[in-house]
């Protein structure tokens, strides 16, 4: 039988102190979802992932999520009370609770604050992923003494997070930021979004993959990388690749970077802040959760 969180059922004296109030963040990736449990101070109390399966249907995705939700973390920490859950995904509009039309999930539009209310009697909210980090990083985070800065989210795509004069940029039709389908190139590579040359195609670990394939048909250099067949090759390679001085990955890295410097180079911006790095994207994945509902 699955497990349903519902505080209303919860009797008055077995009610549990503000300290064991914990909140569920879910960061929604094209590749991978990661789920953490954070209470109201910041801290991770627990974490996880699985695969999140884009090709399958949303309601596959629901039902995988839940499993993992309440096996893997709500199992182990019964004595916690669940006070609500924060969402980050790409193309989230916070103002209607839906992911709507996201280049690298094949699940159209569809309304995921909805569809967990059913299944958790708790608050739940969404915004951009890269808008989740942002507050993450400002509350908790390398942006605490920033008031305008920009979150750069990079993984299976590109994504942005606008805080100005402390407050998240949402845009009107809740989809501000979404940096990574400006176009840089008309006649580029095609994109997930149906339009060529996005940011996102270049800077981005598809990206770099792709750039590192023209290079090797380009270039006569030996590199570690032509043993790896494209299916098989990841952006950790082409990392790993760079660091021992690999001039076919190094000049993938050179590549990316001058294209992504014509795009921000142009505009003056207060605080650029990258969630690449494992410590800072953990923490903004989990603490935003706790924001997104306050």
């Amino acid at each position: 039988m699955e497990t349903r969180i519902d505080i209303a059922q919860t009797q008055p004296d077995q009610q549990i102190a503000d300290s064991t109030e914990v909140f569920l963040g879910i960061d929604i990736g094209g590749t991978n979802t990661k789920i953490g449990l954070v209470n109201s101070t910041g801290e991770n109390v627990a974490m996880s992932s699985f695969s999140t399966r884009a090709e399958l249907p949303f309601d596959t995705f629901v039902k995988n999520l839940k499993r993992e939700v309440d096996t893997e973390l709500l199992s182990d920490c019964r004595q916690l009370r669940l006070a609500g859950i924060g969402i980050g995904a790409p193309n989230a509009n916070y103002w209607n609770g839906k992911i709507e039309q996201a280049s690298n999930l094949s699940w159209g539009t569809v309304d995921v604050v909805a569809t967990l209310k059913e299944e958790y009697d708790v608050p739940v909210a969404i915004t951009n992923d890269a808008n989740a980090a942002a507050m993450g990083e400002k509350y908790f985070g390398a942006a605490k003494k920033m008031k305008n800065f920009i979150l750069l989210t990079l993984g299976t795509g590109l994504g942005s997070g606008i805080m100005l004069n402390g407050s998240i940029i949402y845009g009107a039709g809740g989809h501000a930021g979404e940096i990574g389908h400006m176009v840089v190139d008309s006649r580029g590579r095609q994109c997930g979004c149906g339009r060529r040359g996005c940011l996102e195609t270049y800077v981005s670990a598809p990206g770099i993959r792709r750039t590192v394939s023209e290079l090797i048909s380009e270039y006569t250099e030996p590199s570690e990388l032509k043993n790896i067949c494209f299916a098989d090759l990841k952006a950790e390679d082409i990392t790993r690749a760079a660091a021992n001085g690999d001039e076919i990955a190094l000049k993938a890295f050179e590549r990316t970077g001058r294209i992504f410097i014509l795009l921000v180079g142009t505009n003056k911006i207060a605080g650029l802040v990258s969630s690449g790095a494992e410590e800072p994207s953990r923490r903004s994945i989990w603490v935003s959760s706790f924001f997104i509902i306050h």
